[in-house]
């Protein structure tokens, strides 16, 4: 059994930066693809950012520009950085790994940006 160890989430002011991660219990280096989805009270989960197998990265319009998905395979762990936070990003943050047609999920970090 996957497990995601996710960590790093918190209270921000807007503008400020968060890093969260995520260590897998297992090798990440050849997994189909691995990041990081969110979900705000009322709303659907979406994709925030994630790396695909080959490395190839696929991020949210919204996060475009602001946050930077990376992973380090020898830790087994993905991070999000997050800059410029916004109201807007508030949510909980999940860990997503992906592979042989098997979705995994971590518990969820709570991201709150507000003054």
């Amino acid at each position: 059994q996957v497990q995601l160890v996710e960590s790093g989430g918190g209270l921000v002011q807007p503008g400020g930066s968060l890093i969260l991660s995520c260590t897998a219990s297992v090798r990440i280096f050849s997994v189909n693809a691995m990041g990081w989805y969110r979900q705000a009270p009322g709303k659907e989960r979406e994709l925030v950012a994630r790396i695909i197998s080959g490395g190839s990265l696929d991020y949210a319009d919204s996060v475009k520009g602001r946050f930077t998905v990376s992973r380090d395979n020898a830790k087994n762990t993905v991070y999000l950085q997050m800059n410029s936070l916004k109201p807007e990003d508030t949510a909980v943050y999940y860990c997503n790994l992906q592979h042989m047609w098997r979705s995994y999920w971590g518990q969820g970090t709570q991201v709150t940006v507000s003054s």
